[in-house]
């Protein structure tokens, strides 16, 4: 729940996970539109020792900025869930800003995009209405984090501390100009739980320029998953969502075998949908649940 000690002003910092903040009035309703700050950007990278995630707007900052770590991402306005993948999650909110144009056409690009990180996974924006702009943002990990402001031009920087080892895994995508081929592509994961972290990671979808290169995640109405366990070289992956195959023959499930199977500890994979239910529960096999069948 964002509290009043969250706030994050224009004068002051954000260092750390608990890190107390002061509040700022928000902005009067007649501010004129072509005044308001207007979000132009968003994009993350990796600097020695932290993952760095940039807003920058123009007409100026927000007046007011808020960071901190959520159970789960609410969207302004419907209250409905936001499905982001990671193991932390932070929301972010930007008052009196905007990030959208008199149309309503988005000024920053895309809602979603991920990013090949060792700390973000996932940035993705959960509202933009009455001068509120929110976003949530799914970590590797919880980590300590700092909020700070830099002009010329105007920009919200969020420093990720991430100085924990990580190991590189494949995960697999549909490759579109080979289809129904997949392609392996490479993403940093913390040990051990590497087949977790690849999960996440699958679910996160290709990176902006593996969608350029043709690279797309299926999800088949999977929002991600609840569970995985593997004993005995069988993994058990507990999805969650309305799983259905819509007719096809690729699914989520074609994503995720072959991105479990490339762990050594697993031979067979089965798949069950948020009902917990899967065909063939017991056993050496793989197994999908009926929604799945094509």
């Amino acid at each position: 729940m964002i509290t009043l000690r969250s706030v994050l002003t224009a004068t002051a910092l954000t260092v750390g996970l608990l890190a107390p903040l002061a509040a700022t009035p928000a902005a009067t309703a007649d501010t004129a539109a072509d005044t308001v700050p207007q979000l132009v950007a968003v994009r993350a990278d990796r600097h020695p020792g932290v993952d760095r995630l940039v807003f920058e707007f123009r007409n100026g900052l927000p007046p007011t900025r808020i960071a901190e770590y959520v159970p789960k991402l609410i969207a302004d306005g419907s209250g409905h869930t936001v499905p982001v993948p990671g193991s932390a999650k932070l929301a972010l909110r930007f008052f009196d800003a905007r990030g959208h144009d008199d149309q309503g056409k988005s000024t920053y690009g895309a809602a979603r995009r991920t990013y090949a990180l060792p700390g973000v996974i996932q940035v993705v924006n959960t509202g933009d209405w009455e001068a509120t702009l929110s976003f949530g943002v799914g970590l590797a990990k919880k980590v300590p984090f700092r909020m700070y402001t830099l002009t010329k031009p105007s920009r919200v920087v969020v420093d990720f501390t991430v100085n924990y080892r990580t190991v590189p895994v494949k995960v697999h995508f549909l490759d579109l100009p080979r289809e129904p081929k997949l392609k392996a592509v490479s993403r940093p994961v913390i040990p051990p739980g590497t087949a977790h972290g690849a999960l996440l990671r699958l679910f996160a979808g290709p990176t902006e320029a593996e969608r350029k290169a043709g690279l797309r995640f299926v999800n088949s109405g999977a929002t991600g998953f609840s569970k995985l366990t593997v004993t005995g070289k069988v993994a058990r992956v507990h999805l969650t969502g309305n799983v259905r195959s819509g007719g096809s023959t690729f699914t989520v499930a074609d994503h995720i075998r072959a991105t479990l199977k490339g762990f050594p500890s697993i031979k067979w994979v089965k798949i069950y949908d948020a009902a917990g239910r899967t065909e063939r529960p017991n056993g050496n096999s793989d197994s999908i649940p009926e929604s799945l069948e094509p």
